[in-house]
């Protein structure tokens, strides 16, 4: 791609473009655009046969994902978004059901039935970075529904594990195929919505499920409600990638025509990026660049401090409910209405940082004469990491002194809402800083995230049982403390970082 094309996230084949990468610019007062503008949409390439480019035959061709009609593309929005919001669900719903696992496998350590709840996380990581330069090859139909497919097919071994290794392999392949969250958080930002909602959800439905009818039903659930959608897709999800649509149309085009020369409108003849690739190189440099990016400096100070606020996140899942159920007496469907308080501090983050966060923007663009630096986002990140590391004191020592249970009820509110807002933040810097390859960026930052959402969980039981609550949350809240001047030292150098990266470093 030539540096002046537009560049796709994977769901805006049929809403969206991202604009061409731009230089810090000033940033002029007008009028926005009205929803009719040609200014919202770029223009669609074009076939020119006469220089040898296949292009589309016209701005209003139907066979551009664009110009789908808006039902079929609520269609196949529908479907996705369907597993899309089972992908958190299952990596949560089981959280509040550990101790009646462990009961009933026979399974003496806290520690192994743990490991069934994180090692999707770890599936989590290693999918995508397979699947991802999958999309390009071989297109967006053909990869979904195999992985969809293959996701929902280990519910089945989830569901039926007859002990806890079983459990865990079945777990960590079930979290191998969830590419879906990859491609509706390219349209609406959901690997963040969905770390509010979907794991909020999904406990507390887990925790009835698992008194009532056993945890078993947990992946039962997941199973029957996504079976349907997934053979609906099999059936009716098209193709939608621009550059995968256009390749088969040129190689059509060079039989037919038996023009040898002819090159899809997508490719920068230029450009070395360009220059015809196997597939296993193609796969190969798609796993490699996420791995090598993130141990550039700003990738990996941003990565750091997510990561603990998402490992942190997982851990007390893991923990919150026998806090409750055998601090407080609870019983396992009561421990499970604890996760709607983690939910309303999510959204109460979400809803901050969407409140306040262009707001706070624009009034700083205007003070550095209209010149905007992606910089300029961490003063609110810094808000917000100031509230994290109190939560966890709180939490900690008011569990510990058997406090009354709305003590640390009510703290895990502000907990998720700092969380929240850490996360939407540094990932809002994270994608402002590298345009051209945020893509990539947030895969890195995703890779460590999600690794040490894995081992927190794991090593949380042994901590609590050396330390205790007080103090092992009192740990996380130094770690957590320690981490504050992250976003502090982005915003004094980050822009340093940011112009000696040069090729991506």
């Amino acid at each position: 791609m030539s540096p002046g094309s537009a560049s796709k996230s994977v769901i805006g084949d049929f809403v969206e473009v991202e604009p061409p990468e731009k230089s810090l610019t000033p940033i002029e007062d007008s009028a926005p655009p009205t929803p009719d503008s040609d200014d919202l949409r770029p223009a669609i390439p074009l076939s020119n046969l006469a220089e040898g480019i296949v292009g589309w035959e016209s701005q209003d061709d139907p066979a551009m994902p664009f110009n789908f009609p808006l039902r079929r593309k609520w269609l196949i929005i529908g479907l996705l978004s369907v597993v899309t919001f089972f992908v958190p669900f299952a990596s949560a719903v089981q959280t509040p059901s550990v101790q009646i696992i462990m009961v009933d496998l026979g399974e003496k350590s806290a520690t192994m039935v743990t490991v069934t709840v994180s090692i999707y996380l770890l599936g989590y990581v290693v999918g995508p970075l397979f699947l991802a330069p999958l999309f390009e090859i071989y297109g967006r139909r053909l990869v979904l529904n195999a992985s969809n497919l293959f996701f929902v097919v280990w519910q089945i071994g989830c569901a039926m594990a007859p002990n806890t290794a079983t459990l865990i392999v079945a777990r960590f392949f079930s979290g191998l195929g969830v590419p879906a969250v990859i491609v509706v958080g390219d349209l609406f930002q959901t690997d963040e919505r969905g770390l509010a909602m979907g794991p909020t959800i999904g406990p507390l439905v887990g925790a009835y499920l698992s008194q009532s009818l056993g945890w078993r039903w947990d992946f039962w659930l997941i199973l029957i409600a996504c079976t349907p959608v997934v053979l609906v897709g099999l059936l009716f999800l098209p193709e939608t990638n621009h550059r995968v649509l256009v390749e088969r149309k040129a190689r059509r085009m060079r039989v037919t025509t038996e023009k040898a020369d002819l090159r899809s409108c997508y490719e920068d003849p230029e450009s070395s990026l360009s220059k015809p690739q196997s597939n296993t190189s193609a796969i190969a440099q798609g796993l490699l660049r996420p791995l090598t990016l993130l141990f550039k400096p700003l990738v990996f100070s941003v990565s750091l401090y997510t990561a603990f606020a998402y490992g942190a996140y997982y851990l007390l899942l893991t923990t919150i409910g026998r806090v409750f159920t055998q601090t407080y007496g609870w019983s396992v469907g009561q421990a499970g209405l604890v996760y709607l308080s983690l939910g309303l501090g999510g959204l109460l983050g979400l809803f901050a940082v969407m409140a306040t966060s262009d707001r706070d923007l624009v009034r700083r663009v205007k003070k550095n004469n209209s010149c905007y630096e992606p910089e300029m986002r961490l003063p609110l990140s810094i808000r917000f990491a100031l509230i994290a590391p109190i939560t966890f004191f709180v939490f900690g020592w008011a569990a510990e002194k058997h406090v009354h249970w709305a003590v640390p009820l009510l703290s895990l509110i502000p907990f998720t809402f700092a969380m929240s807002g850490i996360f939407q933040t540094l990932q809002l810097y994270l994608v402002d800083c590298y345009e051209a390859y945020s893509a990539t960026a947030v895969a890195a930052s995703a890779v460590f995230r999600s690794i040490l959402g894995a081992a927190l969980p794991i090593a949380g039981p042994k901590m609590f049982e050396v330390l205790g609550l007080g103090w092992g949350c009192s740990l996380l809240g130094f770690i957590c403390l320690a981490l504050v001047p992250t976003p502090l030292l982005l915003w004094r150098f980050g822009k340093h970082l940011r112009l000696k990266r040069g090729q991506m470093q």
